[in-house]
């Protein structure tokens, strides 16, 4: 008889493979099944998924120079708000207004629909980047490449999640307590 591969279900996701760099984190699953006789072939046996880890193995914080911030679409925050377990005790988060300084070529020449945003980044344009729970950090009280304690003008970096070929830099202009950008503007810490 013809059978098809079957395979377990995913691990956890491993914690990030360095500390303070923007790097990945790992799941995989196992075949407990291998094809036979025509039967449809395993699918990935392991996913990566981009990610930073802000603190050191011996628990103190990145220098905030070493990391690039990573932001999402705007619209990902109304999923996040409606699946985080929000138990009242969250703090509010904030606004950054930067100006785009440069963007690398991959952020127009992504395919998937979950990357469609990327095409409004400009070089020039303000942007606005939200800070909020869970990003938002319990013990800093600020989102990590939000540019906090940055010098006026400075270049920052920035990385588009969901496409690591998508990154760039800009200037942080001000924090503010709420966005003002147009949708297509906004975008999220992660």
């Amino acid at each position: 008889p013809v059978i098809s591969c079957v395979v377990s279900q995913w691990s956890v996701w491993s914690g990030c493979a360095e500390p303070c760099k923007t790097t990945y984190r790992v799941r995989r699953r196992h075949v407990i099944q291998e094809p036979r006789n025509g039967g449809e072939a395993c699918p990935p046996l392991e996913e990566r998924a981009g990610c930073v880890e802000y603190w050191t193995q011996q628990g103190t914080e990145c220098k905030q120079s070493l990391i690039p911030a990573l932001i999402t679409t705007g619209g990902f925050g109304k999923a996040r708000k409606k699946r985080a377990a929000a138990d009242g005790n969250e703090r509010a988060g904030y606004c950054v207004e930067f100006q785009l300084v440069a963007i690398t070529p991959g952020c127009l020449h992504s395919h998937h629909s979950y990357t469609h945003w990327m095409q409004y980044l400009r070089e020039g344009h303000t942007v606005c980047v939200e800070c909020q729970h869970p990003a938002l950090d319990s013990r800093s009280l600020h989102c990590y490449g939000d540019g906090s304690g940055s010098k006026k003008n400075q270049v920052l970096h920035w990385q588009a999640v969901g496409n690591p070929r998508c990154k760039g830099t800009w200037k942080r202009i001000r924090q503010l307590d709420t966005c003002s950008c147009p949708s297509v503007h906004s975008f999220l810490f992660i």
